[in-house]
């Protein structure tokens, strides 16, 4: 009995700070219910993730996403964040209107502008510039 205890306490302290580095929360894209319009047109500037469940690729982009924002809570005060599942939406309006060429890419956007997209990248500092960028821009609006 006592060793199942122990094995529960030390998965839970393996989990816990894995759930707080993932940062706020990720809206889900629907089209009946858009949140990247929605954001938009309250101008709010949005981080947009076109992601699939088995891309490694993207597996990759959420960790380095979830590990910057529990870095600084300023990007969750001030970007909405967005994942578009590509497999479900990946020849949709959401992804053809705005030229998504395949699953992990990130956009950030602000208005009708685009404020940049990494297509396929994996750098941390690429993924931390991108997401600086829609963090200035969202401070400065």
């Amino acid at each position: 009995m006592q060793r199942r205890h122990l094995l529960i306490a030390g998965l839970a302290a393996t989990i816990m700070p894995l759930a707080a580095f993932a940062g706020g929360v990720t809206l889900d894209y629907e089209p009946s219910n858009d949140p990247i319009k929605a954001a938009l047109k309250q101008g709010k500037t949005v981080f947009v993730d076109y992601a699939a469940d088995w891309c490694s690729t993207c597996a990759v982009q959420e960790r380095i996403i979830g590990a910057i924002r529990g870095s600084d809570p300023a990007y969750d005060e001030n970007i909405v964040f967005v994942r578009v599942d590509w497999d479900d939406y990946g020849n949709a309006p959401v992804a053809i209107d705005r030229n998504i060429p395949r699953r992990s890419t990130l956009i950030a956007l602000q208005g009708s502008k685009e404020l940049g997209r990494i297509v396929a990248g994996t750098r941390h500092a690429d993924i931390k510039a991108l997401m600086d960028k829609a963090l200035a821009a969202a401070q400065n609006s």
